[in-house]
């Protein structure tokens, strides 16, 4: 059976393939002196462009701050380029989307300035989820954006969409999976926990970990690609070459619009929800500018314009969104969504990744 590996792309790095044809945008207009500005990170690609669009303009129009753009580099590479500014006093951009794992990790040097909670009108209404906070509880982060992992299928193989993560494990899916590739992007641990262990907490331990990757490697023959290349799987879920797996519920919707017979699932036991954080530089000075943008995002409103034109999960609570049942449907869920289990690819990352590559893509 000839099990594939994809290329090394990564999810965010796929939305940054834009960026070279993008171009870094130029600040909206020549700033007088006394004008304020702000410097904002974001994923480059898809991302950037529709945060350009749709986001920035506003933000400007409502508050006379400008902004320029940032197109972050993607994985960790962001992280440590906002570090080594910092040591020399300096700030590539105020604020920066920055991923929950990372976001832990700059907290382990106090690379983010706290937020002052009180300048947030809608913070009650943040979902918990959404707040990252540091060990002694300031919040080192806010919920900038979120998306869903879902369980996807095509439509012609599968006339029946499945309802439990279970199905990855079926015998009669021998070698029709695409799953991602690493530890920490895929969540299959939490997973395989959540599916048969009563819940993530089932990873707190040792031995509880050693149990869900027993588990989960028994999923390995019905894997066709472990793919790290999110085009790769796409590619092969829409021609029904490898007809089932797990991919991200934003793009999957943008193929069913083209007209492609593929469907995205919430299982039973939730889909997985990622997310990523609004953070601000200990380097940066504009403190009072960058809480006025984690406000402006965090209204209701711009939530609903984030899910619209964006295609991500609000960060609020649903009761105060203005989106219509299928606008919200098109973006999220409400079966409890399973939460990665950050903490342990901090803690435990170098261990995890190598009992990952010896039990299940080795």
């Amino acid at each position: 059976m000839n099990k594939l590996i994809g290329t090394q792309v990564t999810r965010r790095g796929v939305l940054g393939a834009g960026l070279a044809a993008a171009g870094v945008l130029a600040m909206p207009a020549v700033l007088r002196a006394q004008d304020k500005s702000l410097k904002v990170g974001v994923y480059g690609g898809y991302f950037k462009k529709s945060f350009d669009e749709h986001v920035f303009p506003e933000f400007t129009k409502a508050t006379g701050i400008a902004v320029e753009s940032v197109a972050e580099p993607t994985g960790e590479a962001w992280l440590v380029q906002l570090e080594q500014a910092a040591k020399a006093g300096q700030a590539p951009a105020d604020l920066s989307m920055m991923s929950q794992t990372s976001t832990l990790k700059g907290q382990s040097t106090e690379l983010w300035t706290p937020l002052d909670t009180s300048k947030f009108k809608h913070y009650d209404q943040l979902l918990p989820r959404f707040i990252n906070k540091y060990p002694d509880g300031r919040v080192a982060g806010i919920g900038a954006v979120a998306w869903w992992i879902t369980l996807v299928t095509n439509t012609d193989v599968y006339k029946d969409a499945p309802t439990s993560w279970a199905a990855l494990w079926d015998k009669a899916n021998e070698d029709k999976l695409g799953l991602l590739a690493l530890a920490s992007n895929s969540f299959l641990l939490e997973v395989t926990a959540k599916t048969f262990m009563g819940g993530t907490n089932a990873l707190d331990t040792e031995d509880g970990l050693n149990k869900a990757f027993e588990k989960l490697a028994e999923v390995k023959p019905n894997v066709r690609l472990w793919y790290r290349d999110e085009a790769q799987f796409e590619q092969a879920l829409k021609s029904g070459e490898i007809p089932m797996g797990q991919y991200y519920h934003d793009v999957t919707g943008l193929a069913v619009a083209d007209g492609f017979h593929v469907r995205s699932t919430f299982p039973k036991e939730g889909g997985i929800q990622d997310s990523g954080n609004w953070v601000l530089s200990r380097a940066s000075t504009k403190v009072e500018e960058a809480h006025a943008f984690i406000d402006f995002m965090s209204q209701p409103s711009m939530q609903g314009v984030m899910s619209r034109k964006v295609g991500t999960t609000p960060t609020l609570k649903k009761e105060v969104l203005d989106l219509k049942p299928e606008e919200f449907a098109a973006v999220s869920s409400d079966i409890e969504p399973i939460i990665p289990r950050y903490d342990l690819y901090t803690s435990k990352a170098d261990w995890i990744n190598q009992k990952w590559t010896e039990l299940i893509v080795g």
